[in-house]
């Protein structure tokens, strides 16, 4: 990682486009388990999302990076929030509301589980940093 630094100019940074999939009927979003996070070591429970390929819009980048972690078809609602984890400085994490619209679920790709579960108990499952507005946008969802 030390080369990449050294080869880019400051403020160029890995995209990470994560989905918060609210089930507005059940009050739950969906989160999914991965071991051995090739960026963030600590990283256990995350939303499900990933990185844009070059030249990739990226809500189809979303689309499809749910659809492998997920099995689930979604509707992008809009970017919500934006930041640079504490763990990692080269990642900018992207964060959409997002519902979901169809598809199978299952977890896949590099997600080895993936649950429901309410804005209240979503931080308990994180191991990484959760920023306190990103908290408070997910408590606020009805």
């Amino acid at each position: 990682m030390e080369t990449i630094k050294k080869n880019y100019k400051k403020g160029v940074f890995t995209v990470v486009l994560l989905g918060v999939i609210f089930d507005p009927e059940k009050r739950k979003i969906l989160i999914g388990r991965r071991e051995n996070d090739p960026h963030i070591k600590e990283l256990t429970w995350a939303f499900p999302g990933g990185k844009p390929e070059y030249g990739e819009p990226l809500e189809k980048a979303l689309e499809r990076e749910i659809k492998e972690e997920t099995g689930l078809e979604i509707a992008n609602l809009g970017t919500i929030f934006a930041r640079i984890p504490n763990e990692k400085d080269e990642l900018l994490l992207i964060y959409y509301l997002c519902e979901k619209t169809g598809g199978k679920e299952k977890a896949g790709y590099d997600f080895k589980e993936i649950k429901w579960v309410s804005p209240e108990e979503l931080e308990k499952h994180f191991t990484t940093s959760f920023h306190p507005q990103l908290k408070e946008y997910i408590m606020n969802l009805k």
